[in-house]
């Protein structure tokens, strides 16, 4: 019997050769073929249904429960619990693919006042003298006194790599030399010594490693100028789809390094892209700057994240080193370096410190905020005197996860809603026939529905509602957005009892930590100048609703700011000025945490906002429905 299978996977037609035994769901990983995972494989999601076109598997009497009988004889199973024990041939429906994602690139309008624009990558360029039986100090003595000259520092590091070229590169180039030259905290270290003049060539990389998406953006370091920019779906997603998910797979053993190779995987992809596009090597790049959350920064410097999801919440390290990119596969420079951005604690991470850096919080005489949406919503409040922060999570029901016809902002994905009497009116993504739900159209839809009086103030479907699009299945109420001939799978698209109880939950979980900052640190609502929206999914939402449903506090529109990317942003600053650099450390050391978990007001906030949109309608004056 043969040890090894080939397994393809259509549409996308790429198979892998895989040994005996290995899943469904670690094959498609070796095809560089994406399999849903909201699980990270432990077969309790029922994300990664896949059918088999050809081939014998066993299906595993767990994951039936998961599908009709129909389904059964037609071939779907679970591939992540699905063995390979013959060559098979695998279709990947739509609702399992991720394609076309929409993924958020833009960032903070305005630019930062009063930040150096001293890259931490520069290069020098140098004409040196040369020896003399009068001038014979070594060549490294002499390289750091030209340096000294031009940039007043005293002292220079230089790595044996780059020792061990020198005295050839000086003599080549008749000393006229251009040396890169990167500050690491209180040194100062000679990466490389180019011949000749190549200081004009000097390129760096900002990137927003986010759960969900990863970003990055090319600059010319000198001038600042964004060369490009690009994005794609976070490859990690495949161990699953949120952070806890992707630490348990991590900490299993031989886990860490697939996950912190997927990462790598994706930005070496984006750099490639960039690069080809301006029509420059990879190694013209000197410098990269990383922002993320804090188990994100864990996965990609390849540390284990283990005691970060269990209580007391220990991270291995919130400022992290300056490493070559090398290192850890990030295919630059050799010479290149790498800074991650610190974090604050295990669910507050660079990505915030990035931006209330890009924000200007941290140097604002007025008190503003910074909210993030996501799995987590984490909150920042504060102004130059003081910094207060938290993490709360949300579940996953705003990526589109934990509801039956939710899915991640991809092709196909519903995005807004709009209910008139027994009409229904949506968007989708790409304008393409639905497949499922987002998580703007769910607060849409549920702001809808509540407007509507189809569901009343406590969530619960109105029963004397005569709605034809209300009916109940299986014994739960759900209401149909998109009728079977209307949506690309052929089902139709619901929202049930249970998908809007989770929604409840996570909304209530997110105003609930902003409402307990904001009592925390003794202040109202009114107190704060602005509050700034960040993220892909914030950048969606339609406020109005937001507020109306208790997501978001009933402030005056104006003072709601959407953000876009300013962990991106924050990664920018930070890669072309030391001083910004300097800055996402002292904001990092001088946030307060405020650990939600054992902040007893948190849960009486939290089951206070368990209603549309408060049990406290003061608190929402301008909500009339």
């Amino acid at each position: 019997m043969a040890d090894k299978f080939q397994v393809r996977f259509m549409p996308d037609n790429r198979s892998a050769i895989v040994e005996k035994g290995v899943t469904l769901a670690e094959a498609a990983r070796q095809a560089d073929v994406f399999v849903k995972n909201l699980c990270g494989g432990e077969g309790v999601c029922g994300q990664c249904r896949v059918k088999i076109l050809s081939g014998s598997v066993e299906p595993d009497e767990q994951s039936m429960a998961f599908f009709s009988q129909e389904e059964l004889e037609s071939g779907y199973v679970l591939a992540c619990q699905t063995e390979v024990l013959d060559n098979l041939e695998v279709l990947i429906p739509p609702e399992t693919r991720m394609e076309d994602a929409k993924i958020m690139i833009a960032e903070v309008e305005e630019g930062r006042e009063g930040l150096t624009t001293v890259p931490i990558v520069r290069k020098i360029y140098l004409e040196l003298p040369q020896p003399t039986i009068e001038d014979n100090v070594s060549d490294i003595a002499r390289v750091s006194r030209g340096l000294r000259k031009k940039l007043g520092w005293h002292s220079y590091e230089i790595s044996l790599s780059c020792l061990r070229r020198l005295s050839e590169n000086l003599r080549d180039a008749d000393f006229k030399i251009t040396a890169s030259v990167a500050k690491d905290k209180n040194r100062y270290k000679i990466l490389r010594i180019d011949k000749g003049d190549t200081s004009h060539q000097t390129y760096g990389l900002a990137v927003d490693v986010g759960t969900t998406t990863v970003v990055a953006q090319l600059v010319e370091m000198g001038s600042g100028k964004v060369l490009g920019v690009a994005g794609s779906p976070n490859q990690q997603a495949s161990f699953g789809e949120d952070v806890i998910s992707r630490t348990i797979y991590a900490c299993k053993e031989g886990g860490l390094n697939p996950v912190h190779e997927a990462v790598i995987k994706n930005i070496n992809e984006l750099i490639s892209q960039l690069t080809s596009e301006k029509n420059l090597s990879p190694e013209d790049i000197m410098a990269i700057v990383a922002a993320g959350n804090t188990t994100m920064s864990h996965l990609l410097l390849g540390l284990l994240p283990c005691s970060i999801r269990l209580e007391p919440y220990v991270p291995t390290a919130d400022v992290y080193p300056q490493i070559f990119a090398r290192e850890i596969g990030i295919n630059i420079n050799p010479e290149g370096i790498l800074e991650t951005l610190p974090s604050v604690s295990s669910y507050v991470g660079g990505d915030i410190v990035a931006g209330v850096l890009a924000c200007g919080i941290s140097e604002s005489p007025q008190v503003q905020g910074l909210i993030d949406i996501g799995t987590n919503g984490e909150i920042a409040i504060g102004n130059l005197d003081w910094l207060v922060c938290c993490s709360a999570s949300a579940g996953p029901a705003f990526e589109g996860g934990g509801t039956r016809c939710g899915m991640r902002a991809t092709r196909g994905a519903i995005e807004k809603v709009e209910i008139s009497g027994d009409q229904v009116s949506y968007q989708t993504i790409g304008n393409a026939k639905p497949r499922g739900i987002c998580g703007s159209g769910l607060i849409d839809c549920i702001y809808e529905l509540v407007k509507n009086q189809i569901i009343l103030p406590d969530g619960k479907f109105n029963k004397d509602c005569k709605d034809p699009r209300l009916t109940v299945a299986d014994d739960i109420p759900q209401y149909t957005i998109a009728y079977p001939e209307e949506t690309e799978t052929g089902e139709p698209i619901v929202i049930t009892q249970s998908d809007i109880d989770n929604l409840m939950k996570s909304k209530g979980a997110i105003f609930a930590a902003i409402k307990s900052l904001v009592d925390y640190i003794g202040l109202s609502f009114d107190s704060i100048e602005t509050f700034y929206v960040a993220g892909g999914f914030g950048s969606y939402l339609d406020i109005e609703k937001s507020i109306a449903i208790g997501l978001l506090p009933d402030i005056p529109k104006e003072r709601i700011k959407f953000i876009g990317n300013s962990s991106l942003t924050g990664a920018r600053y930070c890669l072309l000025s030391e001083a910004a650099l300097e800055k996402s450390v002292v904001i990092s050391r001088s946030m307060t945490n405020i650990e939600l978990s054992a902040y007893q007001p948190f849960m009486d906030e939290f089951v206070a906002a368990l209603f549309l949109p408060h049990t406290d309608r003061r608190l929402f004056p301008s909500v009339d429905y």
